[in-house]
């Protein structure tokens, strides 16, 4: 598959063969993935059974650690954190400044919406943008 090799300047090659060779490469390439997922889930699956045995083992000894000769099991405690009412939990940021609850991350659905309305303001400050040019190929839709 990987002996593709078109020129993109040759204008004899035409833009369908173009088209076909790249949706041929695109399916070779969910396939692949999609076995890939299949095989991966399995180990996967695999693998948090035998974690699960080795925490019965750290347990059932009393350690946090053991070392073995084909490597060292260590067990962690990981704590996570979920928001069941976001409004309540707002409030309590901005009531207490604890900005620092939160991550860094824009939201650019709600910043597009923003300039849709105040475009001719300008980004605002500490921002930038970036625009890129992508291609999209559907495949054809069979009409019967």
């Amino acid at each position: 598959m990987s002996d593709v090799n078109v020129e993109v300047e040759d204008s004899s090659v035409e833009i369908d063969t173009l088209v076909k060779t790249y949706l041929t490469i695109r399916s070779e390439r969910e396939k692949m993935s999609n076995e890939f997922q299949v095989k991966d889930a399995e180990l996967k699956a695999e693998q948090v059974q035998l974690e699960q045995a080795l925490l019965q083992k750290c347990n059932a000894i009393h350690a946090d650690s053991i070392r073995t000769g084909q490597g060292t099991v260590i067990k962690t405690l990981r704590e996570t954190y979920v928001c069941s009412d976001w409004d309540n939990l707002k409030s309590f940021i901005v009531e207490n400044n604890m900005i620092e609850f939160l991550q860094q991350r824009l939201h650019n659905s709600n910043i597009r919406e923003y300039m849709a309305n105040h475009g001719e303001d300008g980004l605002p400050p500490g921002m930038s943008s970036m625009r890129e040019y992508s291609i999209t190929i559907k495949k054809p839709v069979n009409k019967y």
